[in-house]
């Protein structure tokens, strides 16, 4: 390919960076406007920037409250930034791409694989339409059971029970963590009926949709199977969703263990029994870039603060509404370390070896996630000096891994200290899809090699 050819291509990467940024300036322009404000009046542009990039990504770090401050029209857009934000503009832009030309070019099935998403057996019209079907699937069941809670558990009124329970619902399955109180759930801990389906949509949502996919198709597969008498198939899921499921049962188990051991006489204390082992599972849920919380982080102990932040920076599925340099490359960096330390050539996840491009890929985008973090903590530091390290760091991880969790510093924060956030909430959703997928099409060709010389490592 001449170079002239190469500088045309746009991959799905590049174009899903430029829709998340049309989208965020666009929703800010809405944002800014008088209707979209409770009181009538504009509001400031770096708040409507600030939360036009949270609810688009995912993120869920507020400077306004989102309840009080914004009308039901600013809420509605808010709600739309998350939609769109979690369907995928990458998915939607590259799928739509294909649809137009009608063809599937090999490059763009590269991209497609080194971004998390599988290609999927059948059409890519009906593999969009099957990702939309499972978005709205699951919102609409987790929506009728929380607007039916708030009906009917606390006197809310027929419509505003309805649009608490969309609301929700759509910023629980798409890891958006936006709520309508001030104190996000913390005024419902002690309420199953709407911690737990707001748990359920926030894993199922981390989960990812080439995970989703195949879990369905093996589902309708086996119930086809045992309908027509045919023998139901044995084959083994793929590594991808091993990998998923396992590491998801793994952290949000340890998870739940963790806080309930750090925190029973912490912010859990007070509560009974049951309602302290609730929270504590909903707060091994949400660092999976949820941003719900249903206790008050500003009074956690250090060393939940550190927990918490490892299993952010880690985050969900790839290809999902999670954050985080994903379960996927944090299981592949293990890997590769066992097997380094037990002298092995190759990497192997689940009697599978994984290819040697695929762990330099692991290693770029956590290391990438790392520089990143890095980077926010001290321009944080610098431009926000009276906050201490626990809080800076909590925030500037939360803000890459799209998580939404805070200690309550986030409307205090200087407004350089919030461009930066918002850079990170960015580089969080749309710079690891990037990255990955340019390692991945990017294949140089060298005519020559350079002496081999091993340096001491260690």
């Amino acid at each position: 390919m001449d170079h002239k050819t190469s500088s045309r291509w746009l991959g799905p990467a590049q174009l899903t960076a430029a829709g998340f940024l049309a989208l965020i300036l666009g929703g800010t322009l809405l944002l800014c406007l008088p209707f979209a404000s409770a009181d009538g009046t504009m509001t400031d542009p770096v708040a409507a920037f600030f939360t036009a990039t949270s609810a688009t990504t995912l993120t869920g770090l507020v400077v306004e409250d989102t309840g009080s401050h914004w009308s039901l029209w600013g809420q509605i857009i808010v709600l739309c930034l998350i939609q769109a934000g979690g369907l995928g503009i990458m998915s939607i832009t590259s799928l739509t791409g294909m649809l137009i030309t009608g063809r599937v070019k090999l490059r763009s099935r590269f991209s497609t694989a080194a971004e998390g998403r599988p290609i999927f057996q059948g059409s890519i019209r009906g593999t969009l339409l099957a990702t939309l079907a499972l978005t709205l699937f699951f919102e609409t069941v987790v929506a009728v059971i929380v607007g039916l809670r708030f009906y009917i558990g606390y006197d809310m009124p027929a419509l505003r029970a309805v649009w608490e329970g969309i609301f929700h619902a759509i910023s629980a399955f798409n890891n958006a963590g936006f709520g309508l109180r001030s104190d996000s759930l913390i005024s419902y801990n002690a309420d199953g009926w709407i911690i737990l389906p707001l748990a359920g949509a926030l894993m199922i949502g981390g989960l990812g949709y080439p995970v989703l996919s195949e879990l369905f198709r093996r589902l309708r597969e086996r119930i086809d199977g045992r309908l027509r008498g045919h023998p139901v198939s044995t084959r083994r899921l793929s590594v991808t969703t091993r990998i998923t499921l396992a590491g998801t049962a793994f952290l949000v188990v340890s998870a739940t263990l963790l806080i309930a051991a750090l925190e029973w006489r912490g912010f859990l204390s007070g509560m009974s029994t049951d309602v302290r082992w609730l929270n504590a599972f909903f707060c091994g849920v949400t660092p999976r870039t949820a941003g719900f919380n249903s206790v008050d982080y500003a009074v956690a102990h250090p060393i939940t603060l550190m927990v918490t932040d490892i299993y952010m920076f880690i985050g969900g599925g790839s290809a999902g509404t999670a954050g985080g340099i994903k379960l996927t490359t944090a299981i592949v960096l293990l890997a590769a370390m066992f097997a380094e330390f037990r002298g092995r050539r190759d990497t192997t996840v689940g009697h599978r070896t994984v290819p040697k491009s695929v762990v330099r890929q692991a290693m770029t985008v956590a290391a990438a996630g790392v520089c990143a973090v890095t980077f926010g903590v001290a321009a944080l530091r610098i431009f926000d000096p009276q906050f201490t390290g626990d809080q800076v760091s909590f925030e500037v991880i939360s803000a890459f891994a799209t998580s939404g969790l805070s200690t309550g510093i986030t409307a205090s924060l200087s407004t350089p200290s919030q461009l930066v956030l918002c850079l990170l909430m960015f580089l969080g959703r749309v710079g690891p899809f990037t990255l990955v997928a340019a390692l991945a099409t990017r294949n140089v060709v060298r005519r020559f090699d350079y002496p081999v010389e091993r340096p001491f490592i260690g």
